[in-house]
């Protein structure tokens, strides 16, 4: 439960089965002006934009390999329609027995999903990576993945962080002791064509710096204060989040005017969805709709409110990984299937969001345990999961984290999904505290890439956790300016 509530958050970091309790702010007006009423823009039909498929000879139908190569410890040929791959004895490293296809054209921003159907004569793990096939060999895609006598459909969609005309797809099979025969087909490389049919990264020119921010509203009405320059130019000019939740009024409104305003600007907003019945299962941060039904009518609305515009939403911080502490197994489906519901209206009304739907942190849930969840709650269905939403632990361990979550999510299900990191205060790791602990730093802005798909500030760097820590007299959610220069600082 390292979550989030809109201004004053957040969770312990303990071992997984710890309970951790949150703490949920006041709505206060020293929280910051109303979310601006800008009318939203009134929709406009999206163009189904073509796939365009990079790869060539990707399903072996000519009887040829050509143009896949193969390096000296691989032999490859086309069986069955298939394109088999048998890889020697006594490699050291994946990269050891290789085989790709080079010469792809690859745009930065540019949303890409490469997929392909593989087995295995043992159980082996893989490696697959899109990169340049020159020096520094720059990988935009790198994932390991799992294989056995079962034929699955694997697939990996990424934002490329390259642009290159000297771009690779390899297959990396080696760093076994023993032979292992792989079987490769519908080898897939695809972005979409037309004006929307490369995601909302592209789509946009930069992530949105919202003007009424925590900081940015604290900076405003203290000019004089000798603080205030560099909290403006550390925090409050950076991309962060804005939550929204039951304090939030009609939602639908709310919404559209901060995906409006972004949209106007030609900015990527990022928005967190945060009311879930049972919120924090009761706890400080308690709280969100008041019943099942009232939840599928909100969230419908706030996925009405994003429409056609670009965006990027996180779906309920900690929901996911807070089942454990709901009384029985009622009310565990109950939030499941509100979950799904959730995925399924952010995928059905607002076609140029990417939404993530919230995984916990890198030391809380079992990556299996966690990719089961994920599937129940409706990961498929979007563009994937966030991790780490208003905890301390390094970009790092979550990416490795983030990773793990994923072969779980290939090996059961036979599909994977990109994720994020929430860097706003991982700048110096965790100290094992989580409510105003010192020594925190703030961590790399927004951006693509990284180590994950998007980095994002998504915790409001500067709001309290509660009354604790190196802030004991400043409730939740209020924007403390000494938490700020601290987090600025690292101390």
């Amino acid at each position: 439960m390292n979550g989030a509530s809109p201004r004053g958050e957040e969770c312990p970091m303990n071992p997984p089965g710890f309970f951790r309790w949150l703490s949920l702010p006041a709505v206060l007006l020293s929280c910051g002006p109303a979310v601006p009423e800008t009318q939203a823009d009134a929709p406009v039909a999206v163009e189904q934009a073509a796939l365009i498929e990079l790869l060539s000879n990707g399903n072996f139908n000519n009887g040829t390999t050509a143009p896949w190569w193969n390096n000296a410890s691989t032999q490859s040929r086309v069986e069955n329609g298939q394109w088999r791959v048998d890889v020697a004895a006594n490699t050291a490293n994946p990269w050891d027995a290789i085989v790709g296809q080079s010469g792809l054209t690859l745009v930065a921003g540019q949303a890409y999903t490469l997929a392909f159907t593989a087995t295995a004569t043992a159980g082996i793990t893989a490696r697959v990576t899109v990169q340049q096939d020159v020096a520094p060999y720059a990988t935009t895609l790198s994932q390991s993945f799992t294989l056995d006598g079962t034929s699955r459909r694997i697939s990996f969609p990424f934002t490329s962080s390259l642009s290159t005309g000297q771009g690779q797809v390899t297959f990396q099979l080696g760093g076994r002791a023993s032979a292992v025969t792989v079987r490769l087909d519908d080898v897939s490389l695809t972005t979409e064509g037309g004006s929307t049919g490369s995601g909302p990264v592209a789509m946009t020119s930069g992530f949105y710096v919202d003007p009424n921010s925590n900081p940015a509203v604290w900076v405003r009405a203290n000019g004089g204060d000798g603080r205030a320059a560099r909290i403006n130019a550390s925090i409050a000019s950076k991309p962060m989040a804005r939550w929204f939740g039951n304090w939030s009024g009609d939602i639908t409104q709310a919404v559209s005017g901060f995906v409006g305003a972004a949209d106007a600007a030609d900015k990527l907003p990022v928005l967190v969805a945060y009311n879930i019945p049972g919120r924090d299962c009761g706890s400080h941060s308690g709280g969100g709709a008041g019943s099942p039904e009232a939840y599928r009518a909100w969230i419908s609305a706030f996925a009405a409110g994003l429409g056609n515009r670009p965006a990027v939403v996180i779906i309920e911080p900690d929901a996911v990984a807070q089942l454990d502490c709901l009384p029985n197994d009622t009310e565990r489906q109950t939030r499941l299937g509100l979950l799904r519901y959730a995925t399924e209206q952010l995928r059905d009304r607002a076609p140029n969001t990417w939404a993530y739907l919230d995984g916990g942190n890198a030391r809380w849930i079992g990556a299996d345990t966690m990719a089961q969840r994920l599937e129940s709650a409706g990961v498929r269905n979007v563009r994937g999961f966030a991790l780490n939403v208003s905890n301390f632990y390094p970009t790092g361990e979550s990416a490795t984290y983030g990773g793990a979550v994923n072969s779980a999510l290939s090996s059961r299900y036979g599909y994977t999904r990109q994720f994020v990191v929430d860097t706003s205060r991982n700048g110096n790791g965790s100290n094992g505290e989580w409510c105003n602990p010192a020594g925190r730093k703030l961590g790399t802005p927004s951006q693509t890439g990284g180590g994950a798909e998007l980095l994002l500030w998504v915790k409001v760097p500067g709001d309290s956790d509660g009354q604790c820590g190196i802030a004991p007299g400043t409730p939740a959610g209020q924007f403390s300016p000494d938490l700020a220069n601290r987090l600025i600082d690292g101390t």
